[in-house]
């Protein structure tokens, strides 16, 4: 990040360095991360690295993977709560759930498509609930 070359410092050094500046460095284990930008615009990282510092209880996540990018549907709460009611709840947020993630739930479950995707909607398009729901 700040050059090539051997004049980085040492890991463990720099590790010492912030521990003795009152700076604690740990690793999350995270299946998923999603963030939501203001235009709506959602980036999913699957599989994330995740490093948590805390600075005299100042928390700093740092999230590094290829995220996927998605549109986030305003209504998906308004879908997933009518969805429990019927048909009508399918029509609209069918076209929410991309069919990425139906492929993806269908091949980890081993379930038709329609199955997945019922199960996405049911979940708000949560790909991990989706799949705890089929297994």
């Amino acid at each position: 990040m700040f050059g090539g070359g051997g004049g980085g410092l040492d890991p463990r050094k720099m590790k010492q360095m912030m521990k003795q500046m009152g700076i604690d460095v740990d690793e999350l284990d995270a299946e998923e991360v999603v963030i939501t930008k203001s235009d709506g615009e959602q980036l999913v990282f699957d599989d994330p690295d995740i490093t948590v510092m805390d600075a005299r209880g100042q928390e700093t996540y740092q999230v590094v993977g290829e995220p996927e990018t998605r549109d986030a549907d305003a209504g998906g709460v308004t879908a997933v709560e009518s969805g429990e009611a019927g048909t009508s709840g399918d029509e609209s947020s069918g076209a929410a759930i991309p069919d990425e993630d139906v492929e993806i739930v269908a091949q980890r479950t081993g379930v038709t498509e329609d199955d997945a995707r019922e199960a996405l909607e049911a979940t708000d398009g949560d790909l991990a609930a989706a799949v705890e729901r089929l297994e």
